[in-house]
This record gives C-alpha cells, sequence and structure tokens, in this order.
C-alpha cells in the first residue's frame, strides 16, 4: 500500500512540480559529489572516508566501522600508524597497522603491514613477489573513526535487493517530498 500511496502523489503532481522535484534530487546528487571530490582536495586522500570489512583490526577497529583518512606528501610513515592501501589486482583496499620500516640509502622508504588480529604480516596478501609496501599503495592513514555506522554499507553490498530497495525509497521521498 505504501508505493501505491507515493504514486498517487506522483499522479496529482503537475509537470512544473515534477520538474522541480527531479531538479531537487540532481541538485542533492550533485552536492554529495562535490562534498566527495572537496574531502579528497582537503584530505589528499583519493577515498577520505572508508568502511572496516573484516575483523582483521580488533580490537582496535571493528567490522563496519568508518575511518577518516589524511594522505599529505609531506607527512612520514611510521611504525604503529594504521594505513590503508591498495595491492595490485585486488580492489578492496585493506586496513592494517604498520609493522615495519625499510628505509633505503636513497631515501626511499618501504614498510611492512599485518592485521592487529592477524598471527602473520601481510606478505602472504601482496602481488606475487613483493614484500614490502610503497608509499605509492597508500590510500590514506586513519585519522578518526565513528564505531559501526558503516555496517549500512556492508548490508547494502552484502544484500544487493536491500540496497535497491533503500535507493528506491529515498527516490521516491525526494520525489513526493513537496517542500
Amino acid at each position: 500500500m505504501l508505493s501505491l500511496d507515493f504514486l498517487d502523489d506522483v499522479r496529482r503532481m503537475n509537470k512544473r512540480q515534477l520538474y522541480y522535484q527531479v531538479l531537487n534530487f540532481g541538485m542533492i546528487v550533485s552536492s554529495a559529489l562535490m562534498i566527495w571530490k572537496g574531502l579528497m582536495v582537503v584530505t589528499g586522500s583519493e577515498s577520505p572516508i572508508v568502511v572496516v570489512l573484516s575483523g582483521s583490526m580488533e580490537p582496535a577497529f571493528h567490522r563496519g566501522d568508518l575511518l577518516f583518512l589524511t594522505n599529505r606528501v609531506e607527512d612520514p610513515i611510521r611504525v604503529g600508524e594504521i594505513v590503508v592501501f591498495r595491492i595490485e589486482g585486488r580492489e578492496i583496499p585493506i586496513v592494517h597497522r604498520v609493522l615495519k620500516i625499510h628505509e633505503k640509502e636513497n631515501g626511499d622508504i618501504k614498510f611492512l603491514t599485518k592485521g592487529d588480529n592477524n598471527s602473520v604480516d601481510d606478505r602472504g596478501l601482496y602481488k606475487q613477489g613483493q614484500h614490502w609496501l610503497e608509499k605509492k599503495d597508500v590510500v590514506g592513514r586513519a585519522r578518526g573513526f565513528v564505531p559501526y555506522i558503516g555496517i549500512v554499507t556492508i548490508l547494502m553490498n552484502d544484500y544487493p535487493k536491500f540496497k535497491y530497495a533503500v535507493l528506491c525509497m529515498l527516490g521516491l521521498f525526494v520525489l513526493v517530498h513537496r517542500e
């Protein structure tokens, strides 16, 4: 019955109201994209906000925690720091702690990571033949977090029907809401 009420409201709108609501929806989406791009510029990270997807960093971070990242070039990587990095051939970034740093004579820094809840370091996760990460692999460094708020993202990825239902409901709400 709820979806039929939405459809009745849309039918009662004149064209001008409908265009206004579609334009309003477009402005909301474009504003969100602008905020995301602005965060990218301010933080220096390609992904300024990430969700912890596994329990490998417990007890520091739990599955579903939302992390805020920065990635300023001038900040050196330190042992004990929590970094988010990408591995070639994997699309999902990994959140782990820096375990060791290896600095070459020319100033290049390589480092090794490990999840707090893992028994071994991450060399088994790196691409074949890779034993250390480089600064180019880093997406960002954890600067803050909000516990469990990212669980919605995990639910949407694990249950695609839930994701589409939420998106449809939000879209219909914006179209029908008349303020």
